[in-house]
């Protein structure tokens, strides 16, 4: 299973490269060719995040730190004067 950051990044950079796509894809110049292949490797993008937030949302939540002290209902004592 992939770490927890590299996980988060690879997910960020296929968001990225899709963004840019539909960018290009948007370009008046690009030939019918160009887009067909750009729409094939958007597919392939496309499965590949969902695949990564697939294992992201598998993995287990990561718990809050805890504090190191804790703070409890202190005993007292009740003096006496004499």
């Amino acid at each position: 299973m992939l770490d927890q950051k590299v996980l988060d990044q690879k997910i960020r950079e296929l968001q990225e490269w899709l963004r840019q796509a539909w960018q290009q894809l948007a370009d008046p110049s690009m030939t019918t060719f160009s887009r067909r292949e750009l729409r094939n490797q958007m597919k392939q993008c496309t499965a590949d995040l969902r695949m990564h937030l697939q294992a992201a949302s598998d993995r287990p939540p990561v718990p809050p730190p805890t504090p190191s002290k804790k703070f409890a209902k202190p005993e007292l004592r009740l003096l006496a004067w004499s």
